[in-house]
């Protein structure tokens, strides 16, 4: 591991730059990964490359009849479960060819023998770029993982754009709406009927443009130059933007979506959520001809499954 103290212009003088000022940096190639993520989630109807969670609820067993007395409780059907599943998130990799290391592309540093050099593609990653990547790929969702995702329980967050542009969430929990269920419309209510407890909706942290100082490097004529700031913030976000999708170093950025998984969660769990009853038994009287008896769905709200949103260094 090699990692370099770049040098600056000090009002006329080469000077090195403080461990301060390096962070700066790092937190400038982290806004411009922002500015083009290569590693993007997006949301779509369904068929999304990440995989599917369920929300589960119960629904009213089939009603019984009988034409002499009410059915009893062992003979009708228990609340069934209704399973939706949402595969609405789609991982895509950007095709990124960087700028290519001529010896002279990267900024310049003081060897231990007091002489000047162009830092390495590799002094690069370790002072810079792999830092950067660990950034991005932390529990953490301040503007230092801007440009990745983050799941909310609300269209609106503060620091971060939600991902659809249409508040279209990405997972519905949902339960039972016993309050549609009652004896007297036994045979004529449908036997779903749901109601949403929570949204879910995946959003993408906002960047910060922060200052930093511009380093010197090498020019054509080998003189010591300091970067136009297009040019070097170019530079940055081409290979951040490569680093993130083609690290053969263990600096990729990957997502995935699970129960359980490697990698730091983001934002809200996903909580899949039943009521726990065993049945409310209900019985209906219509006529002499026509007794009826159902099961309606009961309980108390209990969490069956939490999915979560990781970001994973691999």
């Amino acid at each position: 591991m090699a990692v370099r103290t770049p040098l600056k212009n000090d009002s006329g003088n080469v000077k090195e730059m403080s461990s301060v000022e390096v962070d700066q940096i790092v937190d400038q190639i982290v806004y411009q990964y922002s500015l083009n993520p290569s590693v993007a989630l997006s949301v779509v109807g369904s068929g999304g490359s990440l995989s599917s969670i369920d929300d589960t609820r119960l629904q009213a067993g089939s009603y019984s009849t009988s034409t002499t007395a009410f059915p009893s409780e062992a003979t009708t059907q228990e609340p069934q479960t209704v399973t939706v599943s949402y595969d609405r998130v789609d991982l895509s990799t950007a095709s990124v060819t960087p700028t290519a290391d001529t010896g002279k592309t990267w900024p310049v540093y003081y060897t231990t023998g007091g002489h000047i050099q162009a830092m390495s593609l590799q002094d690069i990653k370790d002072t810079f770029l792999h830092p950067a990547i660990d950034l991005l790929t932390s529990g953490s969702t301040t503007t230092q993982q801007a440009g990745t995702y983050t799941i909310a329980t609300t269209s609106s967050l503060a620091g971060a754009t939600e991902v659809s542009g249409s508040a279209t969430p990405i997972f519905l929990d949902t339960r039972a709406d016993t309050t549609a269920y009652s004896a007297g419309t036994i045979g004529s209510h449908a036997l779903d009927n749901p109601t949403t407890v929570t949204s879910y909706y995946l959003h993408r942290i906002n960047g910060s443009d922060t200052a930093y100082s511009v380093p010197f490097y090498i020019n054509a004529s080998n003189q010591l130059q300091q970067y136009d700031t297009t040019s070097f913030e170019t530079l940055l976000q081409e290979w951040i933007r490569y680093t993130a999708v083609s690290s053969a170093d263990g600096y990729t950025l990957r997502y995935q979506i699970g129960v359980s998984g490697t990698g730091n969660t983001r934002g809200s769990g996903i909580a899949n959520t039943v009521l726990s009853g065993s049945g409310n038994y209900q019985t209906r009287f219509v006529n002499a001809d026509d007794y009826r008896a159902q099961e309606f769905p009961n309980g108390t709200p209990a969490t069956s499954s939490t999915y979560y949103l990781r970001i994973i260094k691999a």
